[in-house]
């Protein structure tokens, strides 16, 4: 305080020596205001961090000086907008800002669809997806023979192989490319033609493309 109360005696000492005229004019000056502690106008000051309804870093914006001198100068969040701190502000960015990732985007040709399409479709040809069902049991007593074929509780969907291949298989195929006029609805072992594209070139000695579907009870 006695530094303040001195240079604020020495400020009045150096108008009086000098005739400073006590015009308004002259009692606009920037350090005139800030010795004899009357709030100036708002300060132009840089943003070193983003703060909400302020701005972001690195902007330039105008706050008041009480504002600035309690708040955002003692915790670093601002600094002065002069030539020397922007300087420093900008390069400082340069080095901790993290640059964008550049992200690459692959198209996948027609070749390499075709290697996925077929990749599947072998796993599909050679797997077999197992299915566990409950029997009907007034249908199994009816029966005339043994050789009669178990019926099932509840008949087997394109949904539900659709789902089971996916589960067991790991392979992603929609209702569409099954092709089962009919649910399935005894037990036993099923082959069930596959609806692949064209462009798939068959196994030797086969004519379509097929998943076995083997359904027992529980």
């Amino acid at each position: 305080m006695a530094y303040i109360q001195y240079g604020r005696h020495a400020l009045r000492q150096i108008i009086k020596e000098t005739n400073v005229q006590q015009s308004h004019d002259r009692l606009m000056q920037p350090l005139f205001y800030a010795c004899q502690g009357i709030r100036y106008r708002k300060l132009d000051v840089i943003l070193t961090t983003s703060i909400e309804k302020l701005g972001k870093a690195g902007e330039t914006v105008k706050v008041a000086p009480g504002y600035f001198r309690n708040h955002l100068m003692p915790k670093l969040l601002a600094v002065p907008n002069i030539d020397k701190f922007a300087y420093l502000i900008k390069e400082q960015r340069k080095i901790y800002q993290p640059k964008e990732e550049e992200v690459q985007v692959v198209t996948k040709n027609v070749e390499d669809k075709s290697k996925v399409y077929e990749k599947a479709a072998y796993r599909l040809l050679n797997g077999r997806l197992v299915l566990r069902r409950s029997i009907n049991v007034e249908k199994f007593r009816a029966r005339s023979t043994k050789d009669d074929p178990i019926e099932l509780r509840s008949p087997v969907t394109k949904d539900e192989i659709v789902a089971e291949v996916a589960r067991q298989l790991c392979v992603q195929i929609d209702p569409e490319n099954l092709h089962l006029p009919t649910p399935l609805e005894t037990f036993g072992l099923f082959d069930v033609q596959l609806r692949m594209p064209k462009s798939l070139p068959l196994p030797e000695g086969r004519y379509n493309w097929t998943l076995k579907v083997k359904i027992r009870g529980k």
